[in-house]
């Protein structure tokens, strides 16, 4: 496991592969987020839009990246994001989520982050800003989720 303590730039966090996208998952971050848009849910309304399937929506492509900090850091503590969409995931994608150390001071600690896709492509990448301050409290060892 790694330690943030010590992490220098350079150095990643453990990638985390998630499962195949599905439309559950789809259909439960709509509920949650409240982005209905049927090409997200609704294959005849994907492909009259022009795509060749359902997409999954950006916001939980990105939000997901938040488990590569969450054992390391109080929630919340993630203080800003700067992300780039590359690429379109479908269902059934298999996307891995990275993260590399790009800089760090006395307080904050900035990732370079992404996202791809089983064959390769970048789904999406970017920066993450952490609190190095915000680090859990139990001898910064992660919690087991």
């Amino acid at each position: 496991m790694t330690d943030v303590k010590t992490i220098k730039a350079g150095e990643s966090l453990e990638s985390i592969t998630l499962p195949p996208v599905s439309r559950i998952d789809l259909i439960k971050y709509a509920g949650a987020s409240g982005d209905f848009n049927p090409i997200h849910t609704i294959d005849e309304e994907a492909t009259a839009a022009g795509l060749p399937g359902i997409i999954a929506h950006g916001m939980w492509t990105m939000g997901n990246l938040t488990k590569l900090f969450t054992p390391y850091l109080e929630d919340g503590l993630v203080t800003d994001y700067q992300i780039r969409f590359r690429g379109m995931v479908f269902l059934d994608d298999v996307v891995t989520l990275h993260a590399t150390v790009k800089d760090r001071d006395e307080k904050t600690i900035t990732f370079e982050i992404g996202a791809s896709k089983q064959n390769g492509d970048t789904a999406l990448k970017g920066e993450a800003f952490t609190n190095y301050t915000a680090l859990k409290k139990n001898n910064q060892q992660p919690v087991q989720t």
